[in-house]
C-alpha cells in the first residue's frame, strides 16, 4: 500500500477543529442535549472526526463522558441519501438484539436545531484499522481480527428481523433488482461524463441477478475500517456507518467485503495477487468457508455476479461523492480523487461480468 498505517492514522484517526462549512450552533445543540440525552451535563466541546464519512461526524466532549454526533451534510442532497434517521433506527434495534452497535442517546429530526437532522450515540473506545493489511502485526493477530470480522457479519445476518422489530426497515424481496435500480438512478443523477462500462453494467446486471434466498439486515458498507475492535482482544465491539443499511440479501453484504480479495491494491487496498498466507490474512476460499459454516450454507454460487454488482455499486457511490465535491459540500477533501476511480472500477467490474 502507498500509505503506512501511521500516515493513515494521521489522515483518518482522531479529530480536528470543525470545518467552516460544517459548523453549527453549539449552544442550540447543548440545549437540546440537556432535554434529550439522559445524564448529560455540560459544558460541551465539539470537534470533527477526520475519517472519510459522507455524513459529517463530530466528537462531543462533556466533563462526564464523550459522545458522537452524526448529521446530514448541509446543501442539496440526492434523494434518499444521508438518512441518519434510518441509521439511528437500525443501530438502536440491533443493539437491543445483542449485536455490537453503539448505544443510541437520541435522534433529532428538526432541522432548526443545528441546520440538519442528527443523532447522538456513545463514543466507543477501541481500535480502528484503516489499513486492511494490518501492518505491524503478527500473522496470527491478523488472522484472528479477520475471523472476528467474519463472525460479526455472520451474527448480523442471523438476527431475526421480525423479533428485532425491523421488518419495516426495507422491502423483503427483489433486493438486487431494487438496488441496481437505486444505484443506477443515483449514478445517473450524479453523472459528470459518460462511462461506457457503467452503461453496459446497468444493462447486464438486472438481467443476470440470482434469486434471493434469505432476507436479513444488510450493513451495506461492511469493511474493516467501519468496525471498532476491543482495545486488546480480536473482537468487534461496535460496527459503525449504517448509512447504506436496509433489509436485503445477506450474500450481497458478505460479497461486498469479499471484494477486498478481488480488487488490486490501487482500487480498494485490495488483496489481488498478494501472498496472503505469509501475512496471516485468510484466503478468499478460507473466508468464504468460515462465513458459510457460520451461516449454514454449502457454498456461494454466482460469486462473479456478486463481485461485479458490488464493484458497480461502489463506482456509483464514488460518483455521488465526487459530484458532491464538485458542488463544494462533501465532508472529505479527498472526494475529488474518487472521481478518477469511477471509470477503472466500472471497467474492472465489466471484465468480471463478462467472465460470469
Amino acid at each position: 500500500m502507498s500509505n503506512s498505517q501511521s500516515e493513515l492514522d494521521a489522515q483518518f484517526s482522531g479529530t480536528k477543529s470543525v470545518a467552516d462549512a460544517l459548523r453549527f450552533d453549539e449552544k442550540a445543540l447543548e440545549n437540546w442535549m440537556k432535554t434529550h440525552v439522559d445524564g448529560y451535563a455540560g459544558p460541551l466541546e465539539v470537534s470533527q472526526f477526520r475519517g472519510g464519512q459522507s455524513n459529517p461526524t463530530y466528537k462531543l466532549t462533556s466533563p462526564a463522558r464523550q459522545y458522537v454526533l452524526r448529521r446530514k451534510p448541509p446543501g442539496v442532497l440526492l434523494p434518499s441519501a444521508h438518512a441518519v434517521e434510518r441509521e439511528f433506527t437500525v443501530m438502536k434495534a440491533l443493539g437491543e438484539a445483542g449485536f455490537p452497535a453503539p448505544r443510541m442517546f437520541g435522534l433529532c429530526e428538526d432541522p432548526e436545531i443545528i441546520g440538519t437532522a442528527f443523532y447522538v450515540m456513545e463514543f466507543v473506545e477501541g481500535r480502528i484499522f484503516w489499513d486492511a493489511y494490518l501492518p505491524g502485526m503478527d500473522p496470527s493477530e491478523r488472522r484472528a481480527l479477520y475471523d472476528a470480522s467474519n463472525a460479526s457479519l455472520a451474527h448480523l445476518h442471523s438476527i431475526d428481523v421480525e423479533k428485532a422489530g425491523l421488518s419495516e426497515y426495507g422491502k423483503p424481496g427483489n433486493y438486487f433488482e431494487r438496488q441496481i435500480g437505486r444505484w443506477t438512478k443515483q449514478y445517473k443523477a450524479a453523472e459528470t461524463r459518460p462511462i461506457p462500462a457503467m452503461d453496459r453494467l446497468i444493462e447486464w446486471l438486472p438481467a443476470n441477478a440470482p434469486e434471493q434466498e434469505r432476507t436479513s439486515v444488510v450493513h451495506g458498507d461492511y469493511r474493516l475500517d467501519n468496525m471498532i475492535f476491543h482495545p486488546t482482544e480480536p473482537r468487534v465491539i461496535a460496527v459503525l456507518d449504517w448509512e447504506l443499511s436496509t433489509l436485503g440479501d445477506p450474500l450481497a453484504d458478505f460479497t461486498y467485503q469479499l471484494m477486498q480479495w478481488r480488487t488490486p491494491k490501487e482500487i480498494r487496498s485490495g488483496f489481488l495477487g498478494v501472498d496472503l498466507k505469509s501475512l496471516g490474512i485468510p484466503t478468499e476460499e478460507e473466508y468464504v468457508a468460515a462465513y458459510c459454516e457460520r451461516t449454514g450454507r454449502s457454498g456461494i454460487p454466482n460469486l462473479d455476479f456478486y463481485i461485479a454488482y458490488n464493484i458497480f455499486r461502489l463506482a456509483g457511490i464514488a460518483q455521488g461523492v465526487y459530484a458532491r465535491a464538485l458542488q463544494g459540500n462533501a465532508s472529505n477533501e479527498r472526494a475529488k480523487e474518487l472521481g478518477a476511480l469511477v471509470e477503472p472500477m466500472a471497467e474492472y467490474a465489466w471484465t468480471i461480468a463478462e467472465k460470469a
